[in-house]
């Protein structure tokens, strides 16, 4: 697909939690994140009274330049006034962007990955009290020569519902640093890699910017947002982190 904006990503997911803040080797640490921001956020199913769930990504990453490793926190938070039970924050990769691991996570297994994604983790909580955020070290790479999209969806448990999802949402430059020890991206802004014809992104994906399928995609494009939905409701399979 080329350039996809906008997905929403749906479906049963195992994983277990942990929080934590990642420094690669190689990377910018968290210190460079930048203030975080749940930009490119949605709400997609009603959360439970009281319950008021959110996420936020940095505002900043910085990807280096050789090894192309980033680090990255993700961040889910309540801002509601009572406890949200069980719920599970996803961390997905698409394009350029790849999750290689997110600390106390289980990877998603490829073929339950949501159509258009290259990677994804599944973090679970027992519960998350009012006012509290959980966070998670993400380890990441960038091919800079690619558009690159991270999407952090919040759901039940058993995956029946989503109750926000941030993104896909980019991370890019408009003001490539191909010589520098890294470069740094920001949050909202798609890519353009340096060098000839940068202008012109690769094409990832299936040549098609939307795929709705069934009701919900179809209520969410009547509300003039487009949806991608995994296609089967089912419990995938995972591997242990």
């Amino acid at each position: 697909m080329s350039s996809r904006r906008t997905a929403v990503v749906v479906g049963p997911l195992v994983a277990a939690s942990f929080s934590a803040v990642l420094i690669l080797s190689g990377t910018a640490g968290a210190e460079d994140e930048g203030p975080a921001s749940s930009k490119g956020g949605k709400v997609v199913d009603e959360a439970p009274a009281g319950v008021k769930l959110t996420t936020l990504l940095p505002g900043k990453i910085s990807v280096d330049n050789g090894s192309e490793k980033t680090a990255i926190t993700a961040t889910v938070k309540n801002e509601g006034t009572k406890d949200s039970g069980k719920i599970r924050l996803l961390v997905v990769g698409f394009d350029g962007l790849v999750v290689k691991n997110v600390d106390g996570c289980s990877a998603i297994a490829e073929k339950d990955l949501p159509e258009g994604s290259n990677s994804g983790f599944a973090c679970s909580l027992d519960n998350l009290a009012a006012g509290e955020s959980k966070s998670y070290a993400v380890d990441a790479t960038y091919d800079l020569g690619k558009t690159g999209k991270i999407c952090l969806p919040v759901q039940t448990s058993d995956g029946s519902k989503t109750f926000w999802q941030q993104g896909p949402v980019p991370f890019g430059t408009t003001n490539p640093s191909p010589n520098a020890p890294a470069t740094p991206l920001l949050l909202g802004t798609d890519n353009e890699p340096a060098g000839p014809g940068g202008k012109e992104l690769p094409r990832t994906g299936p040549a098609r910017d939307l795929l709705p399928l069934g009701a919900a995609g179809a209520s969410l494009l009547t509300a003039g947002v487009a949806g991608l939905w995994w296609s089967q409701r089912r419990r995938p399979a995972v591997r242990e982190g």
